[in-house]
């Protein structure tokens, strides 16, 4: 059974740095690319950042572009996401991605039978 578990999740200041892991399990997924999104109250969740499975290309929305940064450890089953320079509007609950299919990097962002984690939740305070 396919699982991902995610973590290190939290209240922060604004400004400050919080690193979320991702621990999959189930599966072998080195060869595959994983991906966060995230989900703020009263809105849709949205793509946050995506890598290949090697983890050479990245991919990441707009809005956190220079103050995020994805990572993986293949042979752990694990991804990151570092998060710099938070704000309050990064405050959403995270959730972790696995591609079920080989996909490319930028096809995470819209895939919909992705595994998904349940989720830690990031608040910024201002």
């Amino acid at each position: 059974q396919v699982q991902l578990v995610e973590s290190g999740g939290g209240l922060v200041q604004a400004g400050g740095s919080v690193r979320l892991s991702c621990a999959a399990s189930g599966r072998d997924f080195s060869s595959y690319p994983m991906a966060w999104f995230r989900q703020a109250p009263g809105k849709e969740r949205e793509f946050v950042a995506a890598i290949s499975s090697t983890g050479i290309n990245t991919y990441y929305a707009d809005s956190v572009k220079g103050r995020f940064t994805i990572s993986r450890d293949r042979p752990r089953n694990t991804s990151y996401l570092r998060m710099n320079s938070l704000k309050s509007e990064d405050t959403a609950a995270y959730y972790c991605a696995a591609a079920a299919r080989i996909i490319s990097t930028q096809a995470m962002s819209v895939a919909s039978d992705n595994y998904w984690g349940q989720g830690t939740q990031v608040t910024v305070s201002s």
